[in-house]
């Protein structure tokens, strides 16, 4: 075997292994070089080969051993159905945190393809935050001084001349938005109490809510956000305590309040005596607009902020803030700090380093312009190969299309079909907290390989016209 591969010596020795005994010793590297005529890394990769398969064992300094073969046996774990009891009712996990092939085309994810990513500040900020004395230390419950601090400033450029900009003193860091939503719901609303909710609105925000006892109220919401009027009706009619809205680029919409619509809203927040709850989750990804925080606009309390890392800066770096004013702050914070005690300081110091370096804002900017290529490249597509599915207009800002279907078909069969074709796509229900008001699919073209975005346009569009 002077010319053997490493996958013949593979096949000889599995063959030997068929008829030895278990616990049985292979011979050493030494001799299996001398009887098969091979190399000794042939001989290594071979053997690393049969432990990946689990047919052989190596122990350090002895040798190589035939593995154990072990009983198996049947474990009832039936016991636990009765100590556990009704499981709770949960929404199911999301379409958009499936992982994928890399043969798929994937318009379903609720992340921005890796390109899209500073990966090389993110590497850089890692390896400068493993050589710090965060590796070792505690951050205070509220977050890293120095990561509040730039939080209050960058909503603080953004503040009017006539409120009160935000102290580094508002800000609570939390592992990503997901955990801090959740201790908003419960901190200032409570389990069994109302919430009123933009439908449709973030599934996350659902799953939060629903995890948090809270009880919500659908509000609707069109391309321009929500009817200000009805959102009153909706305060009058239930007495809740809070809105949680998206007014900047909402997922899945990608509607974008006017600042009109924004200051009814906040008045009828002030007259209801309630909060509302923004989430600015879309911050980074303004494409022919800026978002314009709610929070900018409020100074006495009414508005709590929620603006996330995880998405821009990448997904390990789960880092997000919460800015809030008075009681609501402490509230909240208490929560915090029961749920998580505090966050990760080498997260925190690793988001710090990348916003802060200058080329965080010119990879920004060059996020946006790809963003906006995407974004006209997919909808074009539609429009030609797919005109079944409507979009009302481009969004300004964000990663989705929200594109409505016939009302005779059925979004999710669409997305089941398309899938079968090498064609992910996320149907439209699960961003509805009550029942669909319409048939729609959420397509992301923030994802890897914009150049299949046509062969996914032709398959959307032959699975909805049923061709």
């Amino acid at each position: 075997m002077s010319n053997s591969s490493s996958s013949q010596l593979v096949a000889e020795l599995t063959r030997w292994i068929a008829t030895a005994a278990p616990g049985a010793r292979l011979p050493s590297t030494r001799s299996l070089v001398a009887q098969y005529g091979v190399s000794p890394v042939t001989v290594q990769k071979a053997l690393k080969t049969l432990q990946t398969r689990g047919l052989v064992e190596s122990r350090t300094g002895v040798g190589t051993f035939v593995r154990q073969i072990r009983t198996s046996n049947t474990i009832d774990h039936s016991w636990q159905t009765e100590a556990l009891g009704t499981a709770p009712p949960l929404p199911r996990a999301s379409a958009a945190l499936r992982t994928v092939p890399n043969d798929v085309v994937s318009l379903h994810s609720g992340y921005p393809d890796r390109t899209l990513l500073p990966e090389r500040l993110v590497r850089g900020a890692y390896s400068r935050a493993a050589r710090s004395d965060a590796v070792a230390g505690r951050t205070p419950a509220a977050g890293l001084p120095e990561l509040q601090e730039w939080f209050a400033a960058e909503l603080s450029e953004a503040t009017n001349a006539r409120t009160a900009p935000p102290s580094a003193g508002d800000v609570i860091i939390t592992p990503g938005s997901q955990s801090g939503l959740g201790s908003i719901f419960r901190a200032l609303v409570g389990a069994g109490n109302p919430l009123i909710v933009e439908s449709p609105t973030y599934w996350g925000a659902i799953l939060a809510a629903t995890k948090a006892g809270v009880q919500l109220v659908p509000v609707s919401s069109g391309p321009n956000g929500p009817d200000p009027d009805e959102l009153a009706r909706a305060f009058d009619r239930t007495r809740a305590r809070a809105f949680y809205a998206q007014p900047n680029f909402a997922n899945p919409t990608g509607a974008q309040w006017s600042s009109s619509i924004g200051e009814r809203v906040l008045d009828v927040v002030r007259d209801a005596g309630a909060f509302v709850i923004e989430d600015d989750w879309a911050h980074d990804f303004g494409i022919s607009t800026e978002s314009a925080p709610l929070f900018a606009c409020d100074d006495s309390g009414h508005v709590v902020y929620v603006r996330s890392l995880t998405k821009s800066v990448a997904p390990s770096v789960r880092v997000a803030a919460i800015v809030a004013r008075g009681p609501a702050r402490e509230r909240i914070l208490a929560d915090v700090q029961a749920e998580s005690v505090y966050v990760s300081g080498v997260l925190q110091t690793v988001a710090l380093d990348v916003v802060t370096q200058p080329a965080w804002q010119t990879h920004l900017r060059a996020v946006r312009r790809e963003l906006e290529s995407r974004r006209n490249l997919l909808a074009s597509e539609l429009r030609e190969l797919a005109p079944d599915v409507t979009v009302d207009g481009l969004p300004s800002g964000g990663l989705n299309l929200w594109g409505r279907l016939p009302d005779d078909v059925d979004a999710e069969t669409v997305a089941r079909d398309c899938e079968a074709t090498g064609v992910l796509v996320a149907a439209g229900d699960e961003w509805f907290p009550a029942e669909p008001t319409g048939q729609y699919l959420r397509l992301n073209y923030a994802g890897p390989n914009p150049a299949a975005f046509r062969e996914a346009a032709r398959v959307i569009g032959k699975v909805v016209s049923g061709g």
